[in-house]
């Protein structure tokens, strides 16, 4: 098969009815549009959270309180269970992770954060933005150090 052998299915691609073509058409003088009103006219109807005059849900509903997004952190989390994949006595941050395979380092935006799943029984020496209070408890348990940077 070449590129000018390739066919769209048929009935796949039909053409566009033109309205406003005559009475014959079927679609001619009003083009479809019925007689008259904000929707008959070019450029016309409501935009699409209008609700006919009545006040809007966005306006109706009350708007108080903080929201945190903005401002919250964005760590990139790894398990202590994925750690295994180090080598024994071997120093763990971001950046010898992402050489391992285990995050893609583009992804750490406001640092790395070490979470207490699984189980460690190598000696690893850690730095991380944060750690969950298993973690820690789980790196030094197996001999390794935990840094926060």
């Amino acid at each position: 098969m070449k590129l000018n052998d390739l066919r769209p299915i048929p009935g796949s691609n039909t053409k566009a009815s033109r309205v406003g073509r005559g009475r014959g058409s079927g679609s001619g003088k009003t083009a479809g549009r019925g007689t008259k009103g904000q929707k008959s006219r070019s450029g016309g109807g409501v935009r699409p959270q209008f609700e006919g005059g009545q006040m809007p849900l966005y306006r109706r509903l009350p708007k108080r309180g903080f929201n945190n997004k903005r401002f919250a952190k964005h760590y990139i989390t790894v398990n202590v269970g994925d750690l295994m994949c180090m080598e024994d006595g071997s120093l763990v941050d971001a950046a010898s992770l992402a050489a391992a395979g285990v995050i893609s380092l583009p992804k750490v935006n406001d640092g790395l954060k070490v979470l207490g799943d699984g189980e460690l029984t190598i000696k690893l020496n850690v730095k991380a933005k944060a750690f969950t209070a298993t973690a820690r408890e789980k790196i030094e348990k197996a001999g390794g150090t935990c840094e926060v940077i």
